[in-house]
């Protein structure tokens, strides 16, 4: 009796780590189908940027439109696919002439402050967002940064400028329902004790409208979205889960709302 006891308590023990959750236990328990029947994919887009010269000392390794690839196109869609009914495609890397531009109506910018657009791109960028285009920008922080993403953002739309979304505004509630906009730390900035960077002490949500007052671009200003995709499978980083949460979330509701406006 005794033996089939332990042996019982045992077999227990053994089975615990399958019925814990697993650090990244975020993902629903059936895919919500409001938007069954949209189509999505991670568009990335790779633009000219002011470190091409080599002038300019680079703080990251690689090229700043690839910050965060391949893992936070691979986790993002993943986490649409299994949060929602919408059809999911593999992510793709275009550049701004790519003639398969017209084709995707969202696309992504990571560290927008460093792209350098040029006379050919702009005409191509307009008319995309004229035909109903949408982008995400992700990933830069600070005054200096924001001056020369704005400076991008003259060349692109010069009569136009952009607008702070409001927090009662519907893309803070077309999927989850969040209180405003979220400031996810880089993971450097995380281990530093820190959500911010770069003297970017403020998160802000902002968005440049066509005509109609739809967003063509939502601009995600002092956040890191893609650290929060890219890290949210690792292991070694515990603490970080509350920060991909946000991550997730945020950028699943930017881009329903793209799809559906």
């Amino acid at each position: 009796m005794k033996s089939a006891t332990v042996a019982l308590l045992l077999g227990l023990f053994t089975l615990l780590p399958v019925l814990q959750p697993r650090l990244d236990a975020q993902l629903p328990a059936a895919p919500d189908d409001r938007f069954a029947g949209l189509q999505w994919r991670f568009v990335r887009m790779k633009y000219h940027h002011k470190f091409e010269s080599g002038r300019v000392q680079q703080d990251f390794y690689g090229e700043p439109w690839g910050i965060d690839a391949p893992a936070a196109e691979q986790n993002l869609s993943r986490r649409i696919k299994t949060a929602t009914a919408i059809q999911v495609e593999d992510a793709i890397l275009l550049t701004i002439d790519d003639k398969r531009l017209f084709q995707y109506p969202w696309i992504y910018f990571v560290e927008p402050s460093s792209m350098r657009l040029q006379p050919n791109e702009v005409p191509i960028l307009r008319e995309y967002f004229a035909r109903g285009g949408s982008a995400m920008v992700d990933d830069f922080h600070g005054p200096a940064e924001w001056a020369d993403f704005e400076q991008q953002m003259k060349l692109l739309f010069p009569d136009r400028t952009w607008v702070e979304v409001p927090k009662d505004h519907p893309v803070f509630s077309c999927f989850y329902k969040l209180d405003g906009f979220p400031q996810v730390a880089g993971l450097g900035s995380f281990l530093s004790g820190r959500s911010w960077e770069r003297g970017g002490v403020t998160q802000h949500l902002r968005m440049i409208q066509d005509d109609t007052g739809r967003p063509m671009i939502f601009i995600n200003f002092n956040t890191d979205m893609g650290d929060g995709w890219e890290w949210s499978n690792a292991q070694d980083y515990p603490g970080y889960i509350k920060y991909t949460a946000l991550a997730y979330r945020m950028g699943i509701n930017e881009i329903i709302y793209a799809l559906t406006h």
